[in-house]
């Protein structure tokens, strides 16, 4: 059994009102009994042409700011960070950033970062104008859970999933600021079900709560804890929460057994 704490808050312009926020759910999740906490994506800043001025290197004050909250709670951490990438040549001699996942222990080592693959260039957005994409899956121990790492827009593309799954990933933590819109809050229910159904494997989905402090407000929340079943354990609906919830893996062996999928597989499929 592990206990992990999806922690749905709001993210600010602001990093250090974003890290303060992060603290206090950290502090939270302690006291709660949790052994591993998830943060949304873009902790460090919400989302908009100020990522590239606000991004930092991986040992700069957000990350470690965040690797002192992990060590004072005693919990491992993931989260989602602006991480410095391509220089620039414009007048602010500021480039592309890459759009990270920071993976941390307990003690406040960095274990991983993974760097987002699939760029938002949809529904009128353009992520990849700001970022640069990342190129490899990543899977790390923790809180004694191997965890595939994916953030937002990744969730819709389900052969990220089985590379996770094939890597031996026993959850997914999926990090996200995922907006509102016509059926998105659908899509995004529906996707992250879909992900721990095809691959039998645990789902932490964490969203950005909405909010007040933006004029689009930003953000559904909606985070959840899926089995491999893909009976959603808990939904966090669109409040500021923090909320531990128990990850059994007997589920894991007990859903497999039943439903040997990944072991079904015709890898010939498609392939001339």
């Amino acid at each position: 059994m592990t206990r992990i704490a999806l922690c749905q808050i709001p993210v600010s312009e602001d990093p250090a009102v974003n890290l303060s926020r992060a603290r206090e759910a950290l502090r939270s999740a302690a006291e709660d009994g949790a052994e591993l906490a998830i943060l949304p994506e873009a902790t460090l800043t919400r989302y908009g042409r100020r990522i590239t001025d606000l991004a930092e290197p991986l040992d700069g004050p957000f990350v470690t700011g965040l690797a002192d909250a992990a060590k004072e709670s005693g919990l491992a951490v993931v989260a989602g960070v602006f991480e410095t990438g391509e220089t620039g040549s414009g007048e602010t001699g500021r480039g592309r950033v890459y759009n990270t996942a920071v993976a941390l222990d307990e003690t406040g080592a960095l274990l991983a970062a993974y760097r987002k693959i699939h760029l938002f260039d949809s529904f009128g957005a353009k992520e990849s104008e700001l970022v640069v994409p990342g190129e490899e899956p990543v899977v790390v121990e923790l809180a004694g859970l191997r965890v595939g790492l994916v953030t937002c827009y990744d969730v819709r593309f389900p052969e990220l999933g089985r590379a996770l799954a094939d890597r031996g990933a026993d959850l997914f933590a999926v990090i996200a600021a995922w907006g509102s819109g016509p059926m998105k809050e659908e899509h995004w229910a529906t996707l992250v079900r879909a992900r721990a159904i095809e691959n039998t494997t645990w789902v932490a989905a964490v969203g950005q709560a909405p909010n007040p402090e933006a004029a689009d407000g930003f953000g559904i929340g909606r985070s959840m804890l899926v089995d491999p079943m893909g009976v959603v354990h808990t939904d966090l609906g669109p409040a500021p929460a923090v909320r531990t919830c128990v990850l059994d893996p007997q589920v894991t062996i007990a859903t497999r057994n039943a439903l040997p999928c990944l072991e079904h597989r015709r890898l010939q499929v498609g392939r001339s």
